[in-house]
């Protein structure tokens, strides 16, 4: 496993324009809910709403870190990382988005598959820094 992750090549572009877009749509999705929801969600919904939006916020954040440490570090944890805060928004914030959008309450069984996906980027992260140098 370990000759299969170090093929994936680095993101660390990818990762940066996606941390970027991740924050502004998370601002949008901000103002969005502060302004067009307030008055059509319920205050519960409204919360589960802006946990979305604050959780794709730090991901995005750390979307970028992973980008710097795929451009700075010589290893594939910082990729898996990476693709781990991607797909931990999808799933986390992007489900409580549908389910307070929607109502379809059912779409919170997703959200945990996204809290383990954000769980798994943030150890990788970490372990991209500690176990591995820096770039000639």
């Amino acid at each position: 496993m370990s000759t299969m992750l170090s093929t994936i090549p680095s993101n660390q572009k990818l990762f940066f324009s996606l941390g970027c877009f991740s924050a502004a749509i998370g601002v949008a999705a901000g103002a969005f809910g502060a302004h067009g929801l307030k008055g059509i969600l319920s205050p519960d919904m409204l919360a589960v709403y802006e946990t979305a939006v604050r959780y794709q916020m730090y991901h995005a954040l750390g979307l970028i870190v992973a980008g710097w440490a795929a451009s700075s570090r010589e290893n594939s944890k910082s990729n898996i990382a990476g693709w781990s805060f991607v797909v931990g928004t999808v799933l986390f914030s992007g489900s409580l988005y549908a389910m307070t959008l929607s109502g379809v309450r059912w779409l919170a069984a997703i959200t945990p598959i996204g809290g383990v996906a954000f769980i798994l980027g943030w150890v990788m992260l970490g372990l991209s820094f500690s176990q591995n140098p820096r770039k000639p």
